[in-house]
């Protein structure tokens, strides 16, 4: 009974949020913030973590929330590096639903234990993303079912936010198929499930390898039409090397918080906007938003992707004078 009123109680909020969120266009709909740049794992297609990084001072992350909900941020989401190392994460994820924002986290699982899910509960957060790669590790991910079943389990048993479990096919994945494999244990637990095609160091398209396609085919025929795959047409040309034509709002609806502080449009891109939150205005998000991206034909960001179609059919964009370029990451 808990967990049923709690997830009408977060139905309603998001639907409430969402629904402001198409009427007043000048502020993110989604941001996310890094609390820690490490991380516990090294998968192969990876380039958004260290191995030495120290956690973001709670001080710190509470400021940047603090300014996010000044901007009018709808939903912020706790990546890395990998956000459990952050010894204080529950109280980061705390003060983004004081502030009234959407509280959501992605992780690798493998730091997950039934105290670590109920400081989660008790923190108030509301959606959780767990990544699995394969059925048993290997030198490219240790992201496997096997080893993070158990977590799984304590999850469906435990958790009072919802769980969504997202597969990759590209990359190097070794087989393709495990992503079938994980996407039915994560339905047969009752949660949703999520398929990512594996971007290159710059976001943009890695073509799939040879029968990763008729595998990923298969995957959006397994999963219902959710809030996850809103995005199907452009992934679905994607998967064919075709591009996308669409409006990317990056560093306005969607941008990215590095673990300095500074925004970015995404984690592949850097430099653009490459200015410190506490510098960020909604100046500068009325300029991202109608400033046309060189990038967005092949990108892969499904963030990204998910909500510039809350404004597809408005605001045409164009390249706005003085706009900085972006900078890839560095591998």
């Amino acid at each position: 009974m808990k967990r049923l009123v709690r997830r009408a109680a977060r139905s309603g909020r998001i639907a409430a949020k969402l629904a402001w969120s198409i009427l007043h266009r000048h502020h993110p709909l989604m941001v996310h913030l890094i609390p820690i740049r490490r991380c516990n794992l090294a998968c192969a297609y990876c380039n958004e973590y260290d191995a030495t990084s120290q956690p973001v001072p709670l001080a710190a992350l509470h400021r940047r929330v603090d300014l996010l909900a000044g901007l009018g941020t709808a939903l912020v989401t706790l990546s890395g590096g990998e956000p459990l190392l952050h010894p204080e994460i529950d109280q980061v994820v705390a003060q983004v639903r004081r502030r009234g924002m959407i509280a959501t986290l992605i992780t690798n699982g493998y730091l997950l234990s039934p105290d670590r899910i109920e400081d989660l509960n008790r923190a108030g957060l509301d959606h959780l993303q767990i990544s699995i790669d394969n059925v048993e590790p290997d030198d490219v991910s240790m992201k496997s079912l096997r080893l993070l079943d158990p977590k799984l389990k304590w999850l469906k048993e435990r958790a009072l936010f919802a769980v969504n479990v997202n597969s990759v096919v590209g990359g190097g994945i070794r087989n393709p198929r495990d992503a079938v494999a994980v996407t039915r244990r994560a339905r047969e637990l009752g949660f949703s499930s999520s398929v990512g095609i594996i971007h290159d160091g710059l976001g943009q398209l890695q073509p799939l390898e040879p029968g990763a396609l008729d595998v990923y085919e298969e995957l959006q025929r397994l999963r219902p039409f959710n809030v996850n795959r809103v995005d199907r047409l452009w992934q679905d040309n994607l998967a064919r090397g075709r591009p996308n034509e669409w409006r990317c709002r990056a560093g306005a609806r969607y941008f990215y918080v590095d673990e300095f502080g500074f925004v970015h449009y995404c984690s592949q891109y850097r430099g653009g906007t490459g200015t410190p939150l506490e510098r960020y205005t909604r100046e500068d998000i009325r300029r991202e938003y109608v400033t046309r991206k060189a990038c967005a034909p092949y990108c892969t960001i499904n963030c990204a992707q998910q909500t510039a179609l809350f404004d597809s059919w408005r605001s045409p964009q164009g390249e706005v004078a003085g706009a900085p370029a972006p900078r890839p990451v560095a591998r």
